[in-house]
């Protein structure tokens, strides 16, 4: 067990340093090619912050450990809503002024239905699958058509001035790009060994290590960004970066997975994990959508996400451990 824990350790790790760096180079070659800010936020960044999601999604999905792929998902989706955005509103309140943003709230409800849907039947087919990549196909095109607007938006402010603010050679990004996304691999698949080793050791399903470990680990990019974005006191774009991750997470990561595999997902994904995650991304709603103005999550708020993250992961280490 000492070797498969230091895997999980080590694969983490390299895990959230690789993705940064990815990240950085990703969004500085996408500035240097010329592209609009609000599409570097929607899309790169977006892409990049899941790109550990879907790496070891569809490595764990190559392996025969279905269940690894969509606790990651769904795991990770949980985290980044009552974790990380309960964590950034704990630190200071995030005020929502962005219109793209309020776009997405419900935009992201109505993925979740579509992902409740197919996990209710206990089965993601392959055709369920590809019906998840061509809404997120539908959905990139829609954040490009967003992002190429000329129209002003906070969020696109915000991006432009974290840009300015960290400006890198193209030989450089590039390099970082490659480098990046080769650790990315290598990092995933020593993190899927330790783990599926974990549970077969344990007694205890992938899913719930999917759900646990893996998923804290793979959402420690977007921790980091949101919280280092809310102490700058750019609220829309620590939002933004959790919106745009479990959009990927729910379309691009379940779907490639389970085109690869079909998923059998059991009748606690959806009465336990997919209930939890229908129910934060409907409370993201209520408190950033901002019905009489700007959106707000305050500190209260924040301390219930977070609250709620707690209990959850309590429950699913208790039925590890029992």
């Amino acid at each position: 067990m000492l070797i498969p824990s230091l895997a999980v350790l080590l694969g983490l790790i390299l895990l959230v340093w690789s993705a940064d760096r990815f990240v950085d180079g990703a969004s500085a070659t996408a500035r240097h090619l010329g592209m609009p800010p609000l599409l570097i936020g929607m899309v790169v960044v977006g892409f990049g912050t899941s790109a550990p999601e879907i790496v070891v999604s569809v490595l764990a999905s190559l392996q025969g450990n279905p269940g690894l792929a969509l606790g990651n998902a769904y795991g990770s989706n949980i985290t980044n809503i009552a974790l990380i955005l309960g964590v950034t509103a704990l630190i200071g309140p995030i005020a929502v002024h962005s219109q793209v943003l309020r776009k997405e709230l419900p935009l992201l409800m109505a993925v979740t239905a579509v992902s409740a849907w197919q996990v209710w039947d206990g089965q993601i087919t392959r055709w369920e699958a590809v019906i998840l990549l061509l809404l997120f196909t539908v959905i990139m095109a829609w954040s490009i058509r967003q992002g190429l607007r000329k129209g002003p938006d906070p969020w696109a402010d915000e991006l432009t001035k974290e840009l300015k603010s960290h400006p890198m050679p193209l030989g450089r990004a590039l390099t970082w790009l490659g480098v990046g996304l080769v650790l990315l691999i290598v990092s995933s698949r020593i993190l899927v060994w330790g783990a599926v080793d974990i549970a077969q050791g344990l007694g205890v399903s992938d899913l719930i290590i999917g759900l646990t470990v893996v998923a804290i680990g793979t959402s420690l990019p977007e921790l980091a960004s949101s919280v280092a974005a809310a102490r700058k006191g750019e609220h829309d774009m620590a939002l933004g970066n959790i919106l745009g991750s479990n959009l990927f997470n729910t379309l691009a990561v379940v779907g490639l997975a389970g085109v690869i595999a079909p998923i059998a997902p059991g009748p606690e994904v959806f009465s336990r994990d997919m209930l939890v995650m229908a129910g934060l991304t409907l409370s993201l709603f209520l408190f950033a959508y901002g019905f009489r103005g700007p959106g707000r999550i305050n500190r209260i708020e924040g301390g219930l996400l977070v609250t709620v993250y707690v209990i959850y992961t309590g429950y699913l280490v208790s039925i590890a451990l029992g």
